[in-house]
């Protein structure tokens, strides 16, 4: 089991979404304390965070085996997520 760290600047993107994604965003990132890589999470190209989809939004996160933490860096729209100023 991984423990999760949130940084500050996930949880505002969070608290910016509509109450019915914040809940399901929740759920998907207290899933990740499970298993850090699901199915349907990608490794990012020439970065070290992670990626988990939930329609348009984009979550955001680094994998620290060694320490079993996950942290969430972003929760963003999908043409947001990945631009490099973030």
């Amino acid at each position: 089991m991984y423990q999760l760290k949130i940084k500050t600047r996930a949880q505002k993107d969070v608290k910016k979404l509509t109450p019915s994604h914040r809940t399901r965003l929740a759920e998907l990132i207290r899933s990740l304390a499970q298993g850090p890589r699901p199915v349907n999470s990608k490794k990012l190209t020439n970065r070290e965070e992670w990626r988990l989809c939930y329609g348009n939004y984009r979550i955001l996160y680094t994998i620290d085996d060694e320490n079993k933490t996950i942290t969430i860096v972003r929760v963003k729209h999908r043409r947001e997520a990945y631009r490099l100023g973030r």
